[in-house]
């Protein structure tokens, strides 16, 4: 028995990029806490400029002992001191998506996946030379 085209027409399925995985059940409550402790931090913390940024509350101006390495992302908010360039923050908004896609289990996994860098999938899926880990190659001339 075939199907009726029309019933596709009255229920299309939604695209789903293969490489866009789902997110975890309850990661968007998840997100939506980590975020507002982020701002609440950052807002505690922050001695520089607060501004939001391509979906991220950039939080400058904070001591070194309020954040890991250069920045953190926490939910949608990143946590630094001075360290917001265009390609850090690029960097920034693929953690805040793994955020979204993980929730409160982000810094779990992030844990798991081992502090150095260069073997942390999180990490790389975010770009290593964005996150400042590895040096772009230079050019020939």
């Amino acid at each position: 028995m075939s199907r009726d085209p029309r019933d596709a027409r009255l229920t299309p399925e939604p695209p789903v990029a293969p490489d866009d995985p789902r997110p975890w059940p309850l990661a968007r409550l998840g997100y939506l806490y980590a975020t507002a402790v982020g701002f609440v931090w950052g807002c505690i913390w922050s001695t520089g400029r607060i501004e939001r940024r391509q979906g991220l509350w950039v939080f400058r101006g904070m001591p070194k002992w309020t954040f890991g390495r250069g920045g953190s992302c926490v939910g949608s908010c990143y946590l630094t001191d001075r360290n917001a360039g265009r390609a850090v923050l690029r960097h920034e908004r693929v953690h805040r998506e793994q955020w979204r896609r993980y929730g409160l289990a982000m810094p779990l996994l992030y844990l798991l996946a081992g502090r150095d860098p260069l073997r942390n999938r999180f990490e790389i899926e975010a770009g290593l030379e964005d996150g400042g880990y590895v040096k772009k190659p230079s050019s020939p001339r």
